[in-house]
């Protein structure tokens, strides 16, 4: 898609890093050409009337990609994990899936980190790197073998690309669906402990540390593992952590009537750990909240707790979820769009997350009063898998431009 006519948005509060201004914003040929100074001249002029513009959302690490889905959300951009079918552990798959959400959608691969994500033999990360991918990832999976992942760290630091990874040591967890505790013992299911997540970190932060690589949490959902993380940035360490909406909004209780919408991974938290998420989302220990969409059909989750495959569909409710975060008091607005938009967007390497002269023109226009229910069924993903059905939100997007185009909602 190109931009043909110029687009002046006024009367907005405009979301930028350092507040949110009145003014207006100018999009010129896909590009943002000016903010809150912006003057009407030629082409369209769109009145907002108070409404929020901020960046569209960049969504880091998802595992399929629904562009309705996306789109609802108010979402522009995804990196998408390597755990697909085929892996993503090849030049040829990278390239094919970095353009397969064009025109209106765009799709940043992450390269498989091992052949076949099966820990062993590190994968083509150069030439997956020339083909488009914006990072490298170990998928749903922890690498046991600290010497492969030693390797690997020294291989993406050499390449200048950051590592996401997933922080559950694997013999801890084993074939666990629950944290280790009196709701998982009360329901007689397969748990591990919460130090898992701690003991990966702190293995991972080792190597990172020896590698002088850029490192991504893409999870971190206990208070032992964030603490570390907090650490680790105190003492000038290169590395970033994530978290998704249903660890801050929800913990193990959510698993009481073995409702499998709640079956995640890393498995759902204590309601301290829970706190301690939200406690490193206002301090900044928390960098990125992203949605791991995940869609998951009845095949999968029509099944036992313990035999129902992990996942939600996450995509429509991430800035709903962030947002209530602004209304709870625990961050403003420019924190917020810090965290899905402007620090992901870093993160990738991508000209896109921030409104800011001479960036993409990826924009939403959000009404972050505006209610609605969250309702499964009606989702726009392939499956409507959400713990959220049924809860009463707010915040909603009223326009989406990708590159200075409107997208259809």
């Amino acid at each position: 898609m190109k931009q043909h006519t110029p687009i002046t948005i006024t009367n907005a509060r405009i979301v930028t890093p350092d507040g949110v201004h009145e003014g207006s914003l100018r999009l010129e040929d896909g590009k943002i050409a000016a903010v809150e100074g912006a003057v009407a001249d030629e082409g369209d002029n769109l009145d907002v009337r108070g409404k929020l513009v901020a960046p569209g959302l960049v969504d880091l690490g998802v595992f399929a990609i629904d562009k309705p889905a996306f789109h609802f959300g108010g979402i522009t951009r995804a990196a998408l994990m390597p755990d697909q079918s085929p892996m993503l552990d090849l030049p040829s798959r990278i390239s094919y899936i970095s353009k397969s959400g064009k025109p209106d959608f765009w799709v940043h691969p992450l390269a498989a980190a091992t052949r076949g994500l099966e820990g062993r033999e590190i994968a083509e990360i150069a030439l997956m790197r020339d083909a488009g991918a914006r990072g490298v990832a170990t998928g749903r999976q922890w690498i046991a073998d600290s010497g492969v992942m030693l390797r690997l760290l020294q291989y993406a630091a050499m390449l200048d690309m950051p590592v996401v990874t997933h922080a559950e040591d694997a013999a801890l967890v084993g074939e666990a669906v629950a944290t280790a505790g009196e709701y998982a013992t009360r329901r007689g299911l397969p748990s591990a402990p919460a130090q898992a997540e701690a003991i990966a970190i702190a293995r991972d932060l080792a190597l990172a540390e020896m590698a002088g690589a850029r490192l991504h949490f893409r999870q971190v959902t206990t208070r032992a593992g964030l603490e570390l993380i907090r650490k680790a940035k105190a003492a000038g360490q290169e590395i970033t952590a994530g978290v998704t909406p249903a660890h801050f909004m929800l913990s193990d209780l959510a698993t009481a009537e073995f409702r499998t919408f709640a079956r995640l991974s890393p498995p759902l938290r204590s309601e301290d750990d829970r706190q301690a998420v939200r406690e490193a989302i206002a301090d900044g220990t928390i960098d990125v909240i992203s949605s791991g969409h995940d869609p998951r059909g009845p095949e999968d989750k029509r099944l036992p707790f313990a035999d129902a495959e992990p996942g939600m569909a996450g995509a429509e409710t991430l800035l709903a979820m962030t947002l209530s975060l602004v209304r709870d008091e625990v961050i403003d607005l420019p924190r917020a769009f810090d965290l899905v938009s402007r620090n992901p967007a870093r993160l990738l390497g991508v000209e896109a997350g921030e409104l800011k002269a001479g960036l993409e023109a990826d924009i939403a226009l959000i009404d972050a009063d505006k209610p609605w229910v969250i309702q499964s069924a009606k989702m726009e993903a392939s499956a409507g898998n959400t713990p959220f059905d049924g809860q009463p939100t707010q915040g909603s997007v009223l326009k989406l431009w990708k590159g200075g185009v409107e997208v259809a909602l």
